[in-house]
């Protein structure tokens, strides 16, 4: 048999470690040799980097700069302001309500005066309110009045056969270079309310018989003084774009005459000069009487639609702008009584909306996309006109008139706007906030009289009486402080610690002091009387 060997067994090794002293200092050593290795290494070319990340930056949080003695103090201040403001806005006392009973301690009637006064002025902040709000809804829903524009159209004849004088037998120049022309002029004026008409109707334009009092063969002539006055909107505000149509015959298939509105510049209110106008004429060559057709183009903001006659039996409108006709589809839904949910913003479709909108069920917030392929552009206001150029008729010409219903502001909305835009009303609010302040203090003050009054009329009728009530109160109200209160019995004070007084009374106990401080701080301080 061969022996086994084997090995002999590791010892253990011991590592004694170094005390702590020797330790930092070895610390020290390594993290001085890491420094002087990095100094060592090569450092980088002198030329600048054109391209490359830049300098790494720690992704934790840097360290905040330690605020100064002066910035901690400010710091401070502002906190006690702060909280100084908030305390004194607590205290600030809102009820302006006499006391119950006050009338039979004054002389006269000033509490029911008062009464009187709050009464009224409850009244006046509702009425005031309401109407604010009324105004304001005015405002925003930009109200349009029905006015007639009054359209003069009138031409004159120049250089017509008729008008020559003959050949003149002294000269030798029998032939003449003149062409014959004539001028065409658009007149429109904004009639007042008094001659306004009085229907509420808005036909495209109707013509009326001739007026020679009203238009002569220069322009309008009204002996009323009002007419003199300038209007406040002009012919070239109610349309944006004007064309004449001329008979479909070659020689006059290149006369054309058109004008279009420009833009406002700079986001302007007001048009340019040129585009500003109460009368526009133009002049041709011709000589024999022609009929022409003048389109006029609408402007009107917000703009109105022509309706298809599916929408127009829904809401039984021809014109209308997108607002007014979204609303008018949300009132069909309500009077039928076609919403689903409680939220209303579905609805069932009956057989008008199905032939209209070509759906079963809608949705509120998607009416204006169910009524778009519904509207179309309002056509242009057409005027005909007969361009007299012979003889007869310019011995005596008479104007062809017509009137155009068009749609204006409402001339209070101006004052309205001026109203709600008035820079003293935050003023006179905080006038008003400071009196109700001053007031809400004055009652303050009646209800502490009114108390003071009570207790001293109590104490000179049964002084026995209200004393032994008093302190008997005082006693509950000791005990529930101390937490020793028992439903009834106990309420007679005349044990010897309600006799004594001093620091080693009942009261001035520690159990009294903290129940009364804890007492204290639930309910709110009252400011002080000044």
């Amino acid at each position: 048999m061969q022996p086994s060997y084997r090995p002999y067994p590791q010892q253990p090794q011991v590592v004694v470690a170094p005390p702590p002293q020797q330790q930092q200092q070895q610390q020290h050593q390594q993290h001085q040799q890491q420094q002087q290795h990095q100094q060592q290494r090569v450092p980088h070319s002198d030329r600048s980097r054109k391209g490359g990340i830049g300098p790494m930056m720690s992704s934790g949080p840097h360290p905040q700069v330690p605020l100064t003695h002066a910035q901690m103090e400010k710091q401070q201040q502002m906190a006690a302001m702060q909280f100084e403001t908030a305390k004194r806005r607590s205290r600030k006392p809102t009820d302006k309500n006499l006391p119950d009973g006050v009338d039979d301690c004054i002389v006269g009637d000033v509490a029911q005066r008062y009464r009187d006064l709050r009464e009224f002025e409850r009244r006046l902040d509702a009425t005031m309110t309401r109407k604010r709000l009324d105004i304001i809804d005015a405002v925003t829903r930009s109200v349009k009045r029905w006015k007639t524009l009054r359209i003069w159209i009138t031409n004159t004849a120049e250089d017509q056969i008729w008008q020559g004088n003959g050949l003149n037998v002294d000269t030798f120049d029998f032939s003449s270079n003149l062409e014959p022309t004539y001028r065409v002029k658009i007149e429109a004026r904004l009639l007042d309310d008094d001659d306004d008409l009085d229907n509420d109707e808005d036909p495209e334009s109707t013509k009326t018989s001739h007026d020679p009092d009203r238009m002569d063969e220069d322009g309008p002539a009204d002996p009323d003084p009002k007419a003199t006055k300038p209007p406040r909107y002009r012919f070239s505000h109610f349309f944006k774009a004007l064309h004449v149509d001329f008979p479909a015959v070659r020689r006059y298939a290149e006369q054309s005459v058109e004008w279009k509105k420009p833009e406002r510049l700079g986001g302007s209110l007001n048009l340019p000069a040129a585009a500003d106008f109460d009368e526009l004429t133009f002049k041709r060559n011709g000589d024999e009487n022609l009929n022409i057709v003048i389109n006029l183009t609408r402007h009107e903001e917000p703009e109105r639609y022509a309706i298809s006659p599916e929408l127009e039996d829904i809401i039984d409108m021809r014109e209308a702008t997108r607002q007014e006709i979204v609303m008018g589809v949300w009132e069909y839904i309500k009077m039928m009584g076609l919403s689903e949910d409680e939220e209303k913003r579905t609805f069932r479709c009956d057989e008008l909306l199905r032939r209209a909108f070509g759906i079963e069920m809608g949705e509120i917030p998607r009416l204006t996309e169910y009524i778009s392929s519904h509207l179309r552009p309002l056509p242009p206001v057409q005027l005909p006109y007969t361009i007299r150029l012979d003889e007869q008729f310019h011995k005596d010409p008479q104007p062809t008139v017509y009137d155009v219903r068009v749609a204006v502001d409402d001339p209070l909305r101006e004052k309205m706007s001026t109203f709600l835009n008035n820079a003293g009303y935050a003023g006179m609010l905080k006038d008003v906030a400071s009196l109700d302040e001053q007031l809400a203090i004055i009652i303050q003050a009646v209800h502490v009289s009114k108390a003071k009054h009570d207790f001293l009329k109590s104490l000179s009728e049964d002084p026995a009486t209200f004393v032994r009530n008093w302190l008997s109160s005082q006693k509950r109200d000791l005990e529930v402080i101390l937490g020793e209160a028992m439903r009834g019995g106990g309420e007679n004070a005349t044990g010897d610690e309600w006799r004594k007084g001093g620091k080693e009374s009942i009261w001035g106990t520690v159990n009294a002091r903290e129940s009364v401080n804890a007492l204290l701080s639930r309910i709110p301080s009252q400011p002080q009387q000044r």
